[in-house]
């Protein structure tokens, strides 16, 4: 069997999950637990085991023939329109899908121990499965067509999964608002593809006619038009400034889903779609700066708000938006491989942090506020453990993963002489070592502030029957009332979060910086061979000192977070960052009142505005219009049917002043 064989089964990838979703939906319920969440994770097992077979097939063939198309069949022929319903082997959808479905299939494993005894378990692992064959068939798809239809996909299981504990208020509308806000950058994308195929002809992504390579015969005007159009589609997704206020809510969901969409599915879309069209953004030029100046902008802005936040979720949250910020950054100054490189290593040190917070919140009465834990290492060694190694990965300490792919990415950032750009990233990794060592802290160290105060009253509030979960800053610290000590998770809680902690020690070594070593980098190379930013690489002795500046900058955080924290609170409503910081703490703290600004404008100027054009515009003008067409048929036909007498006399009239009239028109025109 050739390796050309062997991808025409790349179908298979998404076709498992899928396979999964449909089946526990129709038969799920009758299955019940465990034996659904086995099936579940069964089939991202199958599709990880696919993918790694996928990977070697591509591997067999030579690099400049690393792509390979699989049309199953045609699915749009409309005119000129003619879309296959087809997937793209490459070098980039190869390596999103082996980190996809090997995280995904870890969550789903949590997942069984996480949400023991829900009710609709059956139905949570269907969502879950139907969420990564969407992300599946977004990165495999074989035109932009096929990615829109991944990339809706994810848009409806992010609302189906954010809802989940839909009885809750709070989870109902984070759903909704996630749902609305990134169908506000999906128009985005649609305009970008009416242009597309305006100028071009084709939404394929390959060959001598397709999209990818017509790019570069566009001019900059088009190009940039069509780049912007689909950064916007990225932001929405990607939750970049100023669509980023979806996410931090996004945590009323239950904990794997958080995880997944934060580290495997959804918000690494966009920077998938920035990559797959790189060619209109090298053409345009002007687009690139855009993508780095926002994702340098988000990446500070996010790590600031992270700095104050009391839910150990919504710091992760902000968290993930700062360090997708860091994967535009690269983006936007070309640097291709090092973006995909923080995208890989980043899902293995977040899905181990999620599922790690999912773990301290499950043995903690579902408690998320950081202010009245501490001392959990004592409790719950393993997660600690874990969480401890994610978080020197993502703060940027060697020789854990993240170190190497943020280290990449600055140091690419320099090279381009975008120093201004290098600068706020370097502030960000500041500001990750700060809010991270805080975390760490406050949750696994310190002093211990769970415990019952001995004047707290029988009818203290008990934190598992709290309205909402998730604790917004400013919100006043509950009394805890604990019926036991914090709790370790079950095996399959704590095995997924050490396996995927041992990732993120080990994911570096994907694409160290030594030329022979350099395996991503090397693997995406034909995907990218079109770009023409060159980045010239930096002596030895350079690139080693921006590397150990880099640490610095990140050292320097957690020396901050250390002298802060390490003590505890001595008050839990009494934040050292938030004293220190002052009016600066409650503006970060309240993420720069923008949330709150956008809904105090929904609900005000643009409520009032829709309901005057729903009074005027639309009941004067639109229904009067439509209205106004129905009575003018409605009193014209009134009129006719008083010609229909039913008198025979009276249409033999009708018949004669007729035959007089026309021979009196036939008359006057032979005269003429």
């Amino acid at each position: 069997m050739s390796s050309h064989d062997v991808l025409d089964l790349v179908w298979l990838v998404p076709a498992l999950p899928l396979f999964g979703a449909l089946f526990l939906l129709l038969f799920g319920k009758r299955i019940g637990e465990p034996i659904a969440g086995w099936i579940g994770s069964l089939m991202l097992g199958l599709a990880f085991l696919v993918s790694v077979v996928m990977f070697f097939a591509l591997r067999d063939l030579g690099a400049e023939h690393r792509q390979h198309v699989v049309d199953l069949f045609t699915w749009l022929p409309s005119g000129g329109l003619k879309v296959e319903f087809g997937f793209l082997a490459d070098p980039l959808s190869i390596a999103f899908i082996l980190f996809i479905t090997s995280v995904a299939t870890l969550i789903h494993i949590y997942s069984i121990g996480y949400m023991h005894g829900d009710p609709r378990f059956s139905r949570f692992f269907a969502y879950m499965n139907l969420f990564v064959a969407a992300m599946l068939i977004l990165v495999l798809g074989s035109s932009f067509l096929m990615t829109f239809l991944g990339w809706e996909g994810v848009g409806l299981c992010s609302y189906l999964l954010i809802a989940f504990w839909f009885e809750r208020a709070s989870a109902a509308n984070a759903g909704k608002k996630a749902f609305i806000t990134t169908r506000i950058g999906d128009v985005g994308f649609m305009v970008a593809m009416f242009l597309i195929f305006a100028e071009l002809g084709s939404l394929n992504y390959t060959g001598a006619n397709g999209a990818l390579a017509g790019a570069l015969r566009l001019d900059s005007g088009t190009a940039t038009a069509i780049a912007l159009l689909l950064f916007f589609g990225a932001i929405g997704k990607s939750a970049q400034f100023p669509l980023h206020f979806w996410l931090p809510d996004a945590m009323e969901g239950p904990t794997p889903v958080s995880a997944l969409i934060h580290a495997a599915t959804m918000v690494t879309a966009g920077v998938f779609l920035v990559a797959r069209a790189h060619t209109f953004f090298e053409v345009s030029g002007d687009a690139m700066t855009v993508v780095a100046w926002v994702g340098a902008g988000t990446a500070f802005l996010a790590g600031t708000v992270a700095l104050v936040q009391p839910d150990i979720k919504r710091v992760l949250a902000y968290s993930t938006i700062s360090q997708l910020g860091y994967m535009f950054l690269a983006l936007g100054v070309g640097a291709y491989g090092a973006a995909i490189f923080l995208v890989i290593t980043h899902a293995f040190f977040k899905a181990t942090l999620f599922l790690g917070a999912g773990t301290v919140i499950h043995g903690n009465d579902d408690n998320q506020d950081m202010r009245i834990m501490g001392g959990f290492r004592k409790y719950m060694p393993y997660t600690a453990m874990a969480f401890i190694v994610a978080f020197l990965a993502i703060a940027g300490v060697p020789p854990f993963a993240g170190f190497w792919a943020k280290d990449g990415v600055l140091e690419k950032v320099f090279q381009s002489s975008e120093y201004g750009l290098w600068i706020v990233g370097l502030a960000a990794a500041i500001l990750t070592g700060a809010y991270m060592t805080r975390q760490v802290y406050l949750t696994f160290f310190a002093n211990e502030r769970f415990h019952t105060p001995a004047e707290a009253h029988d009818d203290a509030p008990e934190i598992a029957e709290l309205a909402t979960p998730t604790i917004a800053y400013g919100d006043a610290p509950r009394t805890p009332f604990m019926h036991h000590d914090p709790h370790e998770g079950n095996g399959l809680m704590v095995g997924p979060v050490v396996l995927l902690a041992g990732l993120a020690v080990l994911g570096g070594l994907l694409d160290l910086p030594f030329q022979r070593i350099e395996f991503l980098n090397d693997w995406l190379d034909p995907v990218f061979a079109d770009a023409h930013h060159e980045i010239a690489a930096p002596s030895f002795l350079g690139g080693v000192g921006l590397s150990v500046l880099a640490f610095g900058m990140a050292l320097l955080g957690l020396v901050l977070g250390y002298a802060a924290y390490h003590r505890g609170l001595q008050s839990v409503d009494r934040d050292p960052f938030d004293e220190r910081l002052g009016p600066l703490g409650r503006l970060f703290g309240h993420a720069y009142y923008y949330d709150e600004g956008i809904s105090r404008a929904v609900d005000g100027p643009l409520r009032a505005g829709a309901s005057w054009l729903a009074r005027v515009f639309d009941a004067r003008i639109i229904d009067g219009a439509v209205n106004g067409v129905g009575w003018v048929v409605r009193e014209t036909s009134l009129g006719f049917r008083k010609l229909q007498s039913g008198f025979v006399r009276n249409y033999a009239l009708g018949i004669v002043l007729g035959t007089a009239a026309l021979l009196a028109y036939l008359l006057i025109w032979a005269a003429r």
